[in-house]
């Protein structure tokens, strides 16, 4: 809901962060991999019970995140570099949680689960629905330039990391934020399903 809302204040200084590495030589999907890492450095901290270093992590790596496209569109945007971006979302997005369960499995089990199965949902209505309309050629720039066209929701980057940032500041109160960010990732789903079989019917 806020990605559209953010990404015309903070592209331009990726962007110029992101020329900056090219100059150097640094490549977009070295950048992409170096942001999964510390996020899974991130969930790993917050497994063994350091969640203010895991949040340092998961912070460091959500900017890398951002930077890989701004290096990308300084140099050349591809199809393997987006769909490695989106695979490493994938995963860092499902570490988090998981290391919470891990952390207190028999207090953070039920509504991680619950937590991931939401993600699941969510992430069909992304993907699929980005799949066809690469196949019809349909595009937006909404959320920025963008390897895949896919639907705006009420949860997308900007509300999950809030959500990370919210866990890793109160732990303790994991499965009550989980299930209240669940309930509004399934609501999101819901709302993306109904949107792109609009769209995708007209």
């Amino acid at each position: 809901m806020l990605d559209a809302y953010l990404r015309p204040k903070i592209d331009p200084p990726l962007n110029a962060a992101g020329r900056g590495l090219a100059r150097l030589g640094v490549g977009a999907n070295a950048v992409t991999f170096a942001g999964l890492a510390l996020g899974l450095a991130g969930a790993a901290a917050i497994a063994l019970h350091f969640p203010l270093a895991g949040l340092v992590l998961i912070l460091a790596g959500r900017l890398a995140d951002g930077l890989d496209g701004a290096v990308a569109r300084a140099t050349r945007l591809t199809d393997a570099g987006g769909y490695l971006d989106i695979v490493c979302d994938f995963l860092f997005y499902g570490a988090v949680p998981l290391a919470f369960v891990i952390a207190d499995p028999a207090a953070n089990a039920f509504a991680g689960a619950a937590l991931l199965a939401s993600f699941y949902a969510s992430g069909t209505t992304f993907l699929a629905f980005a799949a066809i309309a690469q196949k019809r050629g349909l595009s937006t720039s909404a959320q920025g330039v963008k390897s895949l066209y896919y639907l705006g929701g009420i949860a997308e980057g900007t509300e999950t990391i809030a959500f990370f940032v919210a866990i890793c500041l109160w732990p303790a109160h994991f499965a009550v934020l989980a299930w209240v960010f669940a309930a509004v990732c399934y609501f999101s789903a819901i709302v993306r399903a109904i949107n792109g079989a609009v769209i995708l019917r007209g």
